[in-house]
């Protein structure tokens, strides 16, 4: 079960298709599998369509629409998650093996692979990362905004447990060191709008070597 989410805000954005195409796949991942995420996604496009038809020219005040949001994430989460049966995304992009793609060892525990250019006209950076089960990343910050969606593992740092289909989003405040969790190996989907910054010892020796 999915304990980490979109905030109200990214999927009021997705909801009227203002996301770039890379942050737009990762909340179709999470939505494939989160049921009450799509309840909110659902509640946000049948207002848009309301709104839309009535071709209201007047600004919605702050208050009003603080307290929209606010009632989207007040309903309670469904008491089943059924995931929707179809072919997701990802796997028409790259596939169903995740683990037979052509990675690259970037560091002891760290193997990565860069799509970005699957996403042609994007300036982010889109990659996929594999921590193996039971590794460590090397503790760091970002220069500018991470997204991140769980594809497989789970792994954990200073904020909690991040299983299957959990999304995060970390920016230039945030300073972490993943540590992939027992059994299975952990494979992100990040996209990133600068390089990582790694803050210890030896990580700052190989800051210039890091896209």
């Amino acid at each position: 079960m999915t304990r980490h989410h979109p905030d109200s805000l990214m999927l009021m954005e997705y909801s009227a298709g203002n996301l770039s195409e890379p942050h737009a796949l990762c909340i179709r991942l999470h939505l494939d599998k989160c049921a009450h995420c799509r309840s909110r996604v659902d509640a946000l496009d049948s207002l848009g369509a309301v709104m839309m038809e009535q071709q209201s020219q007047v600004t919605v005040e702050a208050s009003t629409f603080d307290s929209i949001l606010a009632r989207i994430d007040s309903e309670p989460a469904p008491e089943t998650v059924t995931p929707r049966v179809h072919r997701s995304p990802l796997s028409k992009l790259l596939g169903d093996d995740l683990d037979g793609l052509p990675w690259k060892r970037q560091l002891k525990d760290v193997s990565v692979l860069d799509i970005s250019d699957r996403f042609p006209g994007q300036q982010d950076r889109v990659v996929l990362q594999k921590l193996c089960a039971g590794g460590k990343a090397p503790a760091h910050t970002h220069r500018g905004e991470e997204t991140t969606i769980v594809l497989q593992g789970a792994f954990a740092d200073n904020k909690g447990v991040f299983n299957q289909w959990d999304f995060v989003v970390l920016g230039q405040e945030d300073e972490h060191k993943p540590v992939a969790l027992e059994g299975d190996d952990c494979i992100t989907l990040s996209v990133l709008s600068a390089p990582l910054k790694l803050t210890g010892t030896f990580g700052r020796l190989l800051n210039p070597f890091i896209r």
